[in-house]
């Protein structure tokens, strides 16, 4: 029997996700819909069937006799594409409609921690300038705003004084009188992502990793997607990495069973560590862009074997590598993340351990920028330091025009620097 493994999506995490699929000795092919330009690795098969067209999915799946499917982007899971592929009999790793909502609604993901009591920010839910107001009168600055749906990783917005507080407010009220708006203190401390692959009876937790979400080095700048990530983070001890899912984890996902919408699938644990301890700031349902491409280079076990385990109801044991220390920068065309030039030549970046291509176009031969983020350049050193100096040393080499950042990993280098 062919194993057929079908990746859902078109960024440079579905890049990543489908060459660790290619390195399994149990999958025969790996497809992705829709894929991009620069997913030319070998083996890759690609489908131009749009991440929202579930329908579509569904039946690219039967006619390709699909093993599994892994969904890289947020939207077809908060549309639920799992339910419609179980009903059907497909094999899919994901969460169900209503569990993605962790992510899909910042109020119910806000209104499950602090039910359960597990460790949040603070926060209010209005849909009126109004109540919005009296919150920011309440809360005061620094304040943190966050736009209830999903928005590509841009819905959220930490506004430093009351006068600008009161702008955004405005603004968002003059386009939507009934903007449904989560509203939260502000919280200071480290941030750090955990990635847990989540079965009915399994869970496995992936090395952590940290983002760098501004546009501009120095955390300036506006928040996008995700500017570049490292992995694992060797300066936060374990015993910090253990509390944060002894306390947040694993009651959440406690939590959503108790409420009868168990949570399987990636969940993405985005944590503040506070003066008082660890504490959620949000979840996604699905591995972090640019995180994934630092994370799953490090899987020495089978992704496939894991998956179809945790389905299975088993409890994996998996192995990843602890003696490197992976770093990507990520490309971005200029105007990001506001209107992204189209069209400026892709760089062929070279000796580095990997490119996974995100916004891109094939024109001629040469591949174009399509979109605003348009490649992740990963490389990987026993120290974050070393791993830091082969991506920009390459990076420079290529004599790019393209937008990056020139700090991705500052704080690991800085730890390193004082040992």
């Amino acid at each position: 029997m062919t194993t057929t493994v079908l990746v859902v999506g078109s960024g440079a995490r579905e890049h990543a996700l489908a060459k660790t699929f290619l390195r399994s000795q149990q999958v025969d092919r790996v497809l992705v819909a829709p894929g991009n330009d620069g997913m030319t690795d070998a083996g890759l098969e690609r489908f131009d069937v749009a991440l929202n067209d579930l329908p579509g999915l569904l039946a690219l799946a039967q006619a390709q006799s699909v093993t599994l499917t892994m969904v890289g982007s947020e939207e077809p899971l908060v549309l639920g594409i799992v339910d419609l592929f179980r009903a059907n009999q497909q094999q899919i790793f994901g969460p169900s409609k209503v569990a993605a909502q962790l992510e899909g609604s910042k109020s119910f993901t806000k209104d499950l921690l602090l039910r359960h009591n597990i460790p949040t920010a603070q926060a209010r839910v209005v849909d009126n300038l109004a109540d919005a107001q009296a919150v920011l009168a309440e809360f005061g600055a620094p304040i943190v705003f966050k736009l209830d749906g999903l928005a590509l990783g841009k819905g959220v917005s930490v506004v430093h004084t009351v006068e600008k507080a009161n702008t955004y407010l405005n603004n968002i009220y003059a386009k939507s009188a009934d903007e449904k708006l989560v509203i939260e203190e502000f919280l200071d401390g480290v941030e750090f992502s955990i990635f847990s692959l989540v079965g009915e009876n399994g869970v496995v937790h992936a090395p952590i990793a940290q983002d760098h979400k501004r546009l501009n080095d120095n955390d300036e700048g506006p928040n996008t997607g995700g500017m570049g990530a490292y992995s694992p983070v060797r300066w936060l001890d374990d015993d910090v990495v253990q509390q944060a899912i002894t306390t947040l984890v694993e009651p959440s996902i406690a939590a959503m069973k108790a409420d009868g919408t168990p949570f399987t699938g990636i969940l993405y644990t985005g944590v503040m560590l506070t003066s008082k301890g660890p504490k959620i700031i949000e979840f996604n349902v699905r591995f972090g862009d640019p995180e994934a491409q630092v994370v799953l280079p490090q899987l020495e076990s089978d992704l496939y074997e894991l998956l179809t385990d945790l389905l299975a109801g088993q409890q994996p044991q998996v192995n990843w590598q602890t003696q490197n220390v992976y770093l990507g920068v990520v490309l971005a065309a200029p105007g990001y993340p506001v209107a992204p030039e189209k069209g400026l030549a892709v760089p062929n970046v070279k000796n580095v351990d990997m490119i996974d291509y995100a916004g891109v176009k094939l024109v001629e031969e040469q591949l174009m920028t399509n979109g605003g983020r348009v490649a992740t350049v990963v490389s990987h050193a026993e120290t974050a330091s070393q791993a830091q100096e082969n991506v920009y040393a390459a990076i420079r080499a290529s004599q790019t025009a393209l937008h990056y950042r020139h700090d991705i990993g500052y704080q690991a280098v800085n730890a390193e620097k004082e040992i």
